[in-house]
């Protein structure tokens, strides 16, 4: 790991500190949705369709019934009502629903709910009821006959447009006009979609892995027809989710009504290949690439046009040239997305959804301009960089991108690199060096905490955060300890329950800005109030003083002239345990964000959608891949990534999720692809068996690299998500590196053995 711990700008010291959490997930302490121990639990297990286009005719129970254990089933014939369609969540329309009629939408639609006492009895009576169907045939994806287009329907103003983009390239010295393709993925969390609900009386307690507990809570009243004050919402950890976590999924609802109906605790556990149709998954893309430049290199005209698969009554789409057009100066911009709809479950948030197709289009390009201009790719990105977001015209809040690539460069040894395709190799092997640029939109929410101060100077910390495999808790305890001035130990830290004031959907890259400012206000707020008393108590080395000028540092209130209070002492003076509670409202947002977030609506302020500044985290990924002359096997033994990300509150975990990515985003390129029956529409390696995934062996040397960078004009705090940024662009070096040491180019991922040969 490289990273300046010493950086003055970082006003959280930079020094790394082990996960807090970290005990209690490798010793097994920690619960997940269906670890929660309840009195006599049911158990659920899902009947999915086994068409992907069609109608429900009737069931056959019989043997299903007989099933020693065997309880009840639900299905649209006998749910009575009980089942509402799921709110959309960020505002997407026509989510697929399910157990509303007899309709079915997509292969792995849920059809029934089988109950039985045990989990194995549950099985067993599922795999034994007959669903009866008219079957009509479905529309697979791109090119299938049947599927429906649409342009899109943006969510934060119409797509990028400046100038004339078309006569620019009419006219221009160099051109690429290319096409590029990303297949269908799958999240695959290693925690299955597991649910456990508890009803007591009126009030239902969910135990279930979300990025969203408010949302849940929301959403779940709505489909129950409850007051959300009804339900509680509990993830204390969340085992992977990636984005598939981050809405509600209809079989949470249907878990519990089947506990409502049993008057029992009744848990469910999705298996993992019907975790590829009852959540979301990231969508294929066509995209549509035109770049322009004069000889010098310089961008005259960027067009960019994307076209998603999605399900047949959603919109939903992620639409990631609202980005691709703000990576480079250029003077003519045209953009479009478009909506393809197919018999296929609805799409969803994928780590990075826009961004990692999106800039696999952009990313290539820029290589292929680089080369019809017999420049250097890095060179190319140094021409074209800009302080200037070129849509809006406004300023970056910071741009430290150069200075990634500089830095990964030097360590990569990218000056080694001989430009000509395939002119480097190690015996049989044919090397490539690959760039591309990483980026994410920086954003923040509002969110609400609650901290009790003890008078033995200890802390406790409550906010409705997700514990997503990030590191939050360890981040916001690093908040509170260094704003009051305790150990990082002193420190408790509750999240992931409902019951505790909200936070927005950990996504978007928002979650250690959104609660670290929050933190850090509640805390201010009890400096606040420990500094009002310690300068009115005539006992007080403060007495008289203005409270302005008071700190908390080292455990102790200090003051102007060395003049110092234990802490303890001065809680003390308030009459016991101080309890203070606080609310974050972000630059960018209306007053009324806070009070939609107790609604459950997933605010955000994005990064682009700013009056002031455009505000983004940059990255660099230069990669080395080998290809055998011979068999054209690809390997991938060396990735160096830079990234400067505005102040990193804990650089041990923020370099786990910058790794994380930068392998994901290899996975990418080289390995996973969701396939497809095109005939059925059905999934065909819904497992971890047939999925590709990376091993340790496929990866052997990734350095991550952190750029000091400090930003005062894009929070206060000057934190910037690294959730996703670690990911985006991957796939495009790769597929550039692959070009170089083989001077052939592939525009379709992912890259595997048959597309070289």
């Amino acid at each position: 790991m490289a990273y300046d711990a010493g950086d003055t700008a970082n006003p959280f010291g930079g020094q790394p500190h082990p996960r807090i959490d970290g005990k209690a997930k490798v010793t097994g302490a920690a619960r997940y949705g269906s670890d929660e121990p309840v009195a006599n639990p049911a158990f659920a297990y899902l009947v999915t369709s086994s068409i992907a286009k069609g109608r429900v005719t009737g069931f056959q129970l019989d043997a299903a019934r007989a099933v020693r254990g065997y309880i009840d089933i639900l299905t649209h014939e006998n749910i009575n009502g009980e089942y509402h369609t799921p709110p959309p969540f960020g505002g997407k329309d026509g989510q697929t629903t399910t157990l509303e009629s007899d309709q079915v939408w997509h292969d792995g639609q849920i059809v029934a709910v089988v109950l039985a006492e045990t989990f194995e009895a549950a099985r067993e009576a599922a795999n034994k009821v007959v669903v009866n169907y008219a079957v009509e045939a479905p529309s697979a994806t791109f090119d299938s006959p049947g599927t429906t287009t649409e342009p899109h329907k943006p969510q934060s103003g119409p797509d990028p447009k400046k100038g004339d983009a078309a006569g620019a390239f009419q006219g221009a010295a160099v051109k690429v006009d290319a096409q590029y393709y990303t297949p269908p993925q799958h999240h695959n969390p290693i925690e299955l979609f597991a649910t456990t609900c508890v009803w007591d009386g009126p009030h239902l307690t969910v135990y279930e892995g979300s990025q969203f507990m408010w949302g849940m809570k929301n959403a779940l009243a709505k489909q129950l027809q409850t007051d959300p004050t009804n339900i509680r919402a509990v993830s204390r950890f969340v085992g992977g989710g990636f984005g598939s976590k981050g809405g509600t999924r209809p079989q949470t609802a249907l878990c519990a009504i089947a506990a409502r109906r049993l008057n029992r605790p009744v848990k469910l556990v999705a298996t993992r290949d019907q975790g590829f149709t009852v959540a979301t998954f990231r969508a294929e893309t066509r995209q549509h690439v035109k770049l322009a430049a004069s000889t010098d290199g310089k961008l005259v005209s960027f067009f960019h046009e994307g076209w998603e698969v999605t399900s047949r009554p959603s919109g939903y789409n992620v639409g990631g040239v609202d980005t691709t057009a703000r990576m480079y100066a250029c003077p003519n911009i045209a953009t479009a997305v478009n909506v393809v709809h197919a018999d296929r479950n609805t799409p969803g948030f994928q780590r990075a959804p826009a961004e990692t197709p999106y800039m696999f289009g952009l990313e290539c390009a820029m290589d292929e301009l680089a080369y019809a201009l017999a420049m250097d790719p890095i060179e190319l990105r140094r021409i074209n960089d800009t302080q200037v977001d070129p849509v809006s015209g406004l300023k970056f809040s910071s741009r430290s991108l150069m200075q990634c690539f500089d830095q990964a460069a030097a360590r990569f040894g990218w000056k080694n690199r001989n430009p000509k395709p395939a002119s480097m190799r190690d015996g049989d092997w044919l090397i490539g060096y690959g760039c591309a640029t990483a980026c994410y939109p920086t954003n923040i929410g509002p969110g609400a905490a609650r901290l009790a101060i003890t008078p033995d100077g200890k802390a406790t910390i409550g906010l409705a955060a997700h514990e997503i495999g990030t590191g939050a808790y360890t981040t916001v305890a690093i908040t509170v300890a260094r704003t009051l001035g305790i150990p990082v130990e002193s420190v408790t830290v509750n999240l992931g329950d409902s019951d505790l004031p909200p936070i927005p959907v950990a996504g978007g890259s928002n979650n250690a800005a959104s609660t670290s400012h929050v933190a850090h206000k509640v805390c201010m707020e009890a400096l606040t109030k420990i500094a009002a008393a310690a300068v009115a108590a005539s006992d007080s080395p403060f007495h008289g003083a203005d409270p302005a000028t008071l700190k908390l540092e080292d455990g102790a209130l200090k003051g102007p002239g060395n003049r110092s209070e234990p802490l303890q002492k001065a809680v003390g003076r308030l009459g016991g345990k101080l309890e203070v509670y606080a609310e974050n409202i972000p630059k960018g947002l209306q007053p009324e964000a806070m009070a939609n977030l107790y609604k459950g609506m997933p605010m955000m302020a994005r990064g682009s959608g700013r009056k002031d500044f455009t505000t983004y985290a940059f990255g660099a990924q230069l990669v080395e891949v080998r290809v055998h002359e011979r068999t054209r096997e690809v390997r991938a033994p060396r990735v160096v990534s830079a990234f400067a990300a505005g102040n990193i509150i804990n650089p041990l975990t923020a370099y786990s999720q910058l790794m994380g990515g930068a392998i994901w985003g290899l996975s990418a390129a080289l390995h996973e692809a969701t396939e497809l029956d095109l005939t059925h529409a059905r999934y065909m390696n819904d497992n971890l068996a047939d999925y590709m995934v990376p091993v340790n062996a496929d990866v052997p040397s990734v350095e991550i690299i952190m750029v000091p960078e400090h930003d005062e004009g894009v929070n206060p705090l000057g934190v910037k998500g690294i959730g996703e940024i670690g990911i985006v662009g991957m796939n495009a070096a790769v597929a550039n590196a692959v070009f170089h040491a083989t001077g052939k180019r592939i525009r379709d991922l992912p890259i595997r053995v048959e597309k070289l040969l």
